[in-house]
């Protein structure tokens, strides 16, 4: 059952009402809940542009003021600048905590997402791993140069072949003739290979 607090509080001053704050009297906060939770809404949506999230905030700001409460010196200024020095704070720290989370989020999809067509293939098909990388590398070492060079522009890093073209200053013929031999080879190496081992 709700308490409505009795005009004692209601005619109390701010620095009064924070004192009995401080002893952990619920109709005080009642009180000041009524007096400045407008305005510290108003200071925290200027910070972090969110309504929605400044009635989460806001709920916290009042939370720390019942909890902190025995904190808060008449010495050191009006109980008014204290509050809102407290909604400041929390909103800076929320906006902070949404920065770090989608920085973090970034980082995580960045660091997660393939970075070329074979990372792409190889996720597919779980097939990620030490050993296989060393032997598709040690089939590519038995190419020549020229070969190698547009198969691994192709099928390591996506490129199609009029890129490929444009990217070393080739014709689109001799791309597509060094792509074909290159493959070609690996195919039949790849094959003399599971003879071998068979």
């Amino acid at each position: 059952m709700k308490i409505a607090p009795t005009s004692s509080f209601t005619d109390m001053d701010d620095e009064a009402l924070m004192a009995c704050l401080a002893a952990k009297e619920p109709n005080a906060l009642w009180v000041v809940h009524q007096r400045y939770h407008s305005i510290l809404k108003s200071i925290i949506i200027s910070v972090i542009h969110d309504e929605t999230e400044a009635d989460d905030v806001l709920q916290e700001v009042f939370i720390q003021i019942w909890t902190n409460a025995a904190n808060y010196s008449v010495e050191k200024g009006k109980a008014a600048g204290w509050l809102i020095t407290l909604a400041r704070r929390r909103a800076i720290d929320r906006l902070r905590q949404r920065h770090s989370y989608q920085m973090a989020t970034e980082r995580l999809e960045k660091a997660s997402k393939p970075s070329n067509a074979y990372e792409i293939e190889s996720a597919q098909h779980d097939i990620e791993n030490h050993d296989i990388r060393n032997y598709l590398n040690s089939l590519l070492q038995t190419l020549p140069v020229a070969q190698k060079e547009v198969v691994v522009l192709a099928h390591l890093h996506g490129m199609s072949q009029r890129q490929i073209a444009a990217a070393i200053s080739l014709p689109l013929g001799t791309v597509k003739t060094r792509l074909e031999l290159g493959m070609r080879k690996l195919c039949h190496i790849a094959g003399g290979m599971q003879h071998k081992v068979m």
